[in-house]
């Protein structure tokens, strides 16, 4: 897949000052690879253009750049789709042609879908394989965007939001376009590498988008970190130049991609085994400490010293008794670094009553475990915490005793807290 197309070639020529912006460039198609892990393979790429002006490359921005100043943008964007549909069945390989539309074909598209759906037709593609990448935000104007995106489904094309998370992205009109998948943009991915709490974020926008209906391509993978992270969320299609530079479209290709795939996918394992480990000697030792300051509480035991074992495990930050009723039974005791915190009149809670919390009712409903809530947001420091509760029988009557742990602090953020321990 070699070819260049020039003007000369093409079916459909244009003419003027289009066809004189062209003429001076040489076009050539190259694909990148999109792989699904579930199914270890390569099921689908995106068409990308390299060009040249004589001896020299020009790179896309700089090439779109020019062609809007002078006022070819949508000619050039159907000489390029024209020039990746054509290279694409020359490889013929069964998977789908990712293709970015240029914002300023939604607004001056006319019969292009038409004339799109006729060239397959002569090629012998189905609309199907053809996946029309959009840029949600770029869109000045919704209502176009939507009848756009209408015509294309009706024609049978796929439809994919690019860019998805940045800018003025909104679940709303992701909604509305219905798109069969979203690509997160990379920027998510790379602040995800360096910040756990933008990991968190990550995963729950890939989560929010496939419950939606739509399915999730992470791309911009350009290191094993970024690999591991992406398959943590269960994105469905993965993209980067980890697996495989753009290319030729060809079998040498798709073989490069998935092996690269199958190794990313290896080494992920036995990272994810490793955590594994790690996690369950942390749940293991948690859970023996509390149970230990349970039964050192039955024996009448001081409270702040019975927690202290507790409070110098990695992530734990307070603990607290609750009677039946949810009211706090003395002060929290705490670690270290809270105890040094700013001040905060909500840390002052003896007496509180916590009965509308879940952690209160996990402890009675499961008065056999101990039970884990869902992360939320604790008031004495407004910082993500999951609360670990179990009852237990004192000398006053049944109390439920509490720990406080933020996640983000214990294995990196990495500890997914099961319902009991």
């Amino acid at each position: 897949m070699k070819r260049v197309l020039r003007l000369a070639e093409h079916r459909h020529r244009p003419s003027g000052k289009t066809a004189s912006f062209i003429e001076h460039h040489d076009f050539r198609s190259v694909y990148q690879p999109i792989l699904s892990p579930t199914h270890q393979k390569m099921v689908g790429c995106e068409a990308l253009v390299r060009v040249r002006r004589g001896n020299q490359p020009v790179a896309p921005p700089s090439l779109f750049e020019q062609a809007s100043i002078q006022g070819v943008t949508s000619e050039l964007d159907r000489h390029l789709l024209n020039l990746h549909l054509e290279n694409f069945t020359q490889a013929n390989l069964p998977i789908w042609l990712f293709i970015n539309i240029n914002p300023d074909t939604l607004f001056h598209h006319n019969d292009y879908l038409s004339v799109l759906a006729d060239h397959c037709h002569q090629l012998g593609v189905h609309p199907e394989k053809i996946v029309l990448e959009l840029v949600e935000t770029a869109s000045r104007d919704s209502a176009t965007l939507l009848e756009f995106v209408q015509e294309a489904k009706a024609r049978g094309f796929q439809i994919a939001i690019d860019d998805f998370g940045i800018g003025d992205s909104n679940f709303e009109r992701l909604w509305r376009i219905n798109p069969l998948i979203v690509k997160i943009d990379r920027s998510l991915l790379m602040n995800a590498q360096d910040h756990t709490r933008a990991r968190l974020l990550l995963n729950s926008l890939v989560r929010m988008i496939r419950e939606s209906g739509s399915l999730v391509l992470i791309e911009g993978i350009e290191n094993n970190a970024q690999a591991h992270i992406a398959l943590a969320t269960e994105a469905d299609l993965l993209q980067g130049f980890l697996f495989a530079r753009p290319g030729q479209g060809s079998e040498e290709l798709t073989q490069t991609a998935e092996t690269a795939l199958r190794q990313v996918m290896s080494e992920s394992e036995r990272w994810c085994q490793n955590d594994f480990r790690t996690r369950e000697t942390y749940l293991k030792l948690l859970r023996f400490e509390i149970m230990d300051a349970c039964h050192a509480l039955a024996r009448g035991e001081e409270f702040d010293r019975v927690c202290r074992p507790l409070l110098q495990m990695e992530g734990v930050r307070r603990c607290f008794l609750l009677d039946q009723k949810g009211v706090q039974q003395g002060s929290l005791a705490q670690s270290g670094a809270s105890r040094n915190a700013a001040f905060n009149p909500l840390y002052q809670s003896a007496g509180a009553c916590w009965s509308h919390r879940e952690y209160f009712r996990n402890a009675l409903e499961r008065p056999q475990h101990i039970s884990c809530s869902r992360p939320y947001v604790a008031l004495p420091d407004a910082r993500r915490t999951v609360t670990l509760s179990t009852g237990t029988s004192l000398a006053q009557g049944h109390r439920i005793f509490c720990v406080d742990i933020h996640p983000d602090e214990v294995l990196d953020g990495q500890v997914l807290f099961p319902d009991t321990l």
